[in-house]
């Protein structure tokens, strides 16, 4: 007899059992080839996974410092700033 089950799709369409299964697929797309013949791809897709909170900790920081480096270079290129020459 058929009976309904739980699955999960990626980007892609294919089915997936888990939701982990499924974003890892959708990882390893974004990624595209890495290594040799693309086998390390999913791998890396699932360590992207594990790791989530450390790299967006880190995406945090760079958009943090990048917003302090856009405000130091204003400064600096402001027109009322004059060299001192000897």
């Amino acid at each position: 007899m058929a009976k309904a089950i739980e699955a999960y799709q990626d980007e892609r369409g294919n089915l997936h059992d888990t939701p982990t299964s499924a974003i890892v697929a959708d990882i390893a797309a974004a990624l595209g080839r890495v290594g040799d013949e693309g086998g390390l791809t999913n791998g890396v897709a699932k360590l992207i996974l594990e790791k989530r909170s450390e790299i967006e900790q880190a995406f945090a920081d760079f958009d943090s410092l990048e917003q302090g480096c856009a405000t130091i270079s204003e400064v600096i290129a402001h027109p009322t700033r004059r060299s001192i020459q000897a």
